[in-house]
């Protein structure tokens, strides 16, 4: 059974869950960010749970703690130090020891870089080591300017051998991948005494009901669960749950097939007879119509254990098939038993074989029974073609 702890949990603003540069990627919740700590492996292995999104379109955004055989604590992908995050790391470094490592394992997306400066701050003596060739989107900033130390930070070799972690991790690099606009990588981590993978974007895997830290606040999922504007949706587990998997839809498809956007018209004067016009509810605007089947595009997603998230499929790995299968076949070649993403859900129990098995979308012939819906990837597929032909995106290259 899995421990969660967290401090005492409240809607109204707090100090304890202040974020203060959440200025500089303004999504939600902006400055107040809850944090969840989860034992996964006793004594071996945590996770520590924040919230992010856009539209009220929030998913979990996750950071994992590792205790290093000699003591002190490895911690991979950093999220926001709030005095409540950073509370309850500190309880784990006065029973495991000091912060001696901190790894950024993407070279892109501020979501995650972002927090690596202020969370260093925090533990002075820890190393950071980086993804290689970092890049950001919408705003290519350099590490200095994100906060992080100079004299403290180094770029992960690619052989992992020559880190001072080798004796208990693997780790293999994905990438960097060339977009055109910018580079992705990746660095998956494994930890072998507790045979635990650790990724950032790469696998997903799709709760049926939302996980506990969105659940902290019930009103983006209640937001998402309402039909029209006009509703008003009590809190119940059933709505809850309603919102949160149309809330995956959202997240991972942007526009899935039994999603249709009403008229202008329409928009407006459903949003004068609205029950809530706040601000908090975007003045009674409701963008949003689902039609009566849009749960089954759901149990699609549901029916996969873990997947690759669609974005990832249709515009980024599948620029560089070959590499990432060969990185693919690294990582599968690890004896892990569970996967913990940043993302959705974690962990995952899971074998290497189904993890290589999530990427065979990058082969010939695919495996259409493991196939993402092509009308839920509709619109992901036409904003592939619009960015090739404006040359914003390199082609696609030859299935493997």
């Amino acid at each position: 059974m899995k421990a969660r702890e967290t401090s005492e949990l409240s809607r109204q603003p707090s100090k304890d869950f202040l974020w203060s540069f959440w200025f500089t990627l303004p999504i939600y919740p902006f400055s107040q960010r809850q944090t969840i700590r989860t034992e996964v492996v006793k004594n071996t292995v945590w996770t520590f749970d924040q919230l992010q999104g856009i539209f009220y379109v929030v998913v979990p955004i996750r950071m994992s703690v590792v205790k290093l055989n000699a003591g002190g604590l490895l911690i991979y992908a950093p999220v926001a130090p709030t005095p409540e995050c950073i509370r309850l790391v500190n309880e784990l470094v006065a029973e495991h020891g000091d912060v001696k490592y901190i790894i950024l394992p993407t070279s892109s997306g501020l979501e995650h870089k972002v927090f690596v400066g202020p969370f260093a701050r925090y533990f002075r003596h820890a190393q950071i080591f980086v993804a290689p060739k970092q890049w950001s989107f919408p705003l290519n900033l350099p590490l200095s300017w994100l906060g992080l130390p100079a004299k403290r930070t180094q770029v992960l070799p690619e052989d992992s051998s020559q880190t001072p972690f080798a004796k208990e991790f693997n780790y293999a690099i994905l990438g960097s991948i060339e977009l055109g606009l910018g580079r992705f990588a990746e660095v998956a981590f494994f930890h072998r005494k507790s045979r635990t993978l650790l990724l950032t974007d790469t696998i997903v895997s799709v709760p049926a009901e939302p996980p506990a830290i969105v659940q902290l606040d019930s009103y983006p999922l209640l937001f998402h669960a309402k039909d029209k504007a006009t509703d008003r949706i009590a809190d119940t587990y059933t709505n809850r749950c309603k919102g949160w998997q149309r809330i995956c839809l959202f997240a991972l498809y942007f526009a899935p097939s039994a999603l249709e956007v009403p008229q202008l018209q329409e928009l407006f004067s459903n949003a004068l007879k609205a029950s809530d016009r706040s601000k908090k509810a975007y003045f009674g605007l409701f963008p949003f119509r689902w039609q009566n089947n849009w749960q089954r595009s759901f149990e699609v997603l549901r029916d996969r254990q873990l997947f690759v998230a669609p974005v990832l499929q249709t515009l980024i790995l599948n620029r560089a098939s070959t590499e990432t299968l060969a990185w693919v076949d690294i990582v599968a070649s690890w004896d892990f038993e569970r996967i913990i993403p940043c993302h959705f859900d974690s962990p995952i129990a899971a074998q290497p074989q189904q993890f290589r098995q999530a990427f065979a979308f990058l082969e010939k012939p695919a495996f259409t029974n493991n196939s993402l819906p092509d009308s839920d990837l509709e619109l992901l597929k036409k904003l592939e073609a619009g960015l090739q032909k404006t040359k914003i995106l390199r082609p696609a290259t030859d299935k493997v």
